[in-house]
C-alpha cells in the first residue's frame, strides 16, 4: 500500500511519463519509448498569447516552469533521427537510407550547438530546442508528399522561440543570436511553402495541424499571417523598394484573413486580432513611405 501511495505522489510531482510501447527507430532499428508529458493536474497555465501566435506559460507553485513545446518530436537517441510523430514511423526505405547516411551531420550539429544533448534522459529545454534543429535537418530528406517544407518552418519558428528563451536564461551564450538565425530560417520556409503551395509542387492543405504552437491550429490562414509578420519583423531591410513592394503586396494578403462576411467569423479570434494589428503596422510603414494603395483605404 505504502508503495502504491509513493508512486502516486511521484506521478502527481511529475511533468512527463515514458509510453509503455517501445518505438523502434526506422533509420538504425534502435528501441526506445517516447516521453510525453501528463496532462491536467495544474501543470500547465496558460498566459498570453504572443503575434508570433506563441502561447505563453505561467510558473506553477508545484511544478515551476513547464516547456509543452520540448515534448512535441520523436527523437531516436542513437541516431537522432527526429520527425513530427505522425512521421516518424512511415518512412520508406530510401528515405530512411538517406537519413541514415547523413547520422553524423546531425551529431555534429548538436554538437556546435550545445557539446552534447543526451536524448536517453528526460527532455530538457536545451534538448527541446535542439530536437527542432534535428527535425529541420532531417526533412531534407523527405519527399515533397509528406509536406516537408511546411513542416521545417514550424520546426524553424519553434527553434527560434526556445533559443529565445535560453538566451533569457543564459545571455551569456549565444542563444539569442542563434534565435535570430532561425526566425530568418523560418521566414524563408514560411515564404517558400506558400510558393510550393501555389505552383503545385508541395501541398501543405493536407497538414493535420499548422500550429504553429501546440495548443492550437490556426490553419492555413495562420501560414499567411505568419509569413507577413516575419516579413514585416526580420525580412531584408537594405532594398528598401523591394521590401516597400514585399509589404505591400503582403498587407493585401492579410485584408483577406479579417475581410467583411461570413467567413471571418469562422475564424478564430486571435487570428483576426492579431492581423488586424498587423495590417495597421503594415500600412504605417507604407504611409511613411509614400507608397500606399489609397484605393484600400
Amino acid at each position: 500500500m505504502k508503495r502504491e501511495e509513493d508512486q502516486q505522489t511521484k506521478k502527481e510531482a511529475a511533468i512527463s511519463y515514458y509510453s509503455k510501447d517501445q518505438i523502434e527507430c526506422p533509420v538504425c532499428g534502435a528501441k526506445f519509448k517516447r516521453e510525453e508529458m501528463y496532462s491536467g493536474g495544474g501543470r500547465v497555465i496558460a498566459g498570453d498569447l504572443t503575434e508570433e501566435l506563441r502561447r505563453l506559460y505561467e510558473p506553477s507553485a508545484k511544478y515551476g516552469e513547464v516547456y509543452p513545446l520540448i515534448y512535441s518530436m520523436t527523437v531516436c537517441p542513437q541516431c537522432l533521427y527526429t520527425g513530427f510523430t505522425q512521421d516518424f514511423r512511415v518512412i520508406e526505405k530510401p528515405i530512411a537510407e538517406r537519413l541514415l547516411e547523413a547520422m553524423n551531420e546531425r551529431y555534429s550539429a548538436v554538437k556546435g550547438l550545445f557539446g552534447h544533448v543526451d536524448f536517453n534522459t528526460a527532455r530538457t529545454l536545451h534538448a527541446g530546442a535542439a530536437s527542432y534543429y534535428l527535425a529541420l535537418l532531417c526533412y531534407d530528406h523527405f519527399d515533397s508528399k509528406y509536406s516537408p517544407t511546411i513542416k521545417q518552418a514550424i520546426c524553424a519558428l519553434r527553434a527560434a522561440w526556445l533559443f529565445s528563451t535560453l538566451g533569457e536564461k543564459e545571455p551569456e551564450e549565444n542563444y539569442t543570436y542563434i534565435s535570430k538565425l532561425f526566425y530568418q530560417k523560418a521566414l524563408f520556409l514560411y515564404r517558400r511553402a506558400l510558393e510550393l503551395e501555389t505552383t503545385g509542387k508541395e501541398m501543405i492543405a493536407g497538414l493535420k495541424s499548422f500550429g504553429p504552437d501546440v495548443d492550437k491550429n490556426y490553419g492555413y490562414d495562420g501560414v499567411i499571417y505568419l509569413c507577413a509578420l516575419l516579413e514585416y519583423k526580420y525580412g531584408q531591410k537594405q532594398n528598401q523598394h523591394e521590401r516597400l513592394q514585399k509589404l505591400d503586396e503582403l498587407k493585401r494578403a492579410i485584408a483577406r484573413i479579417f475581410g467583411l462576411g461570413k467567413s471571418s467569423k469562422n475564424k478564430p479570434g486571435p487570428l483576426l486580432e492579431h492581423s488586424r494589428s498587423l495590417y495597421d503596422k503594415l500600412t504605417a510603414e507604407l504611409k511613411e513611405a509614400n507608397m500606399i494603395d489609397f484605393d484600400d483605404e
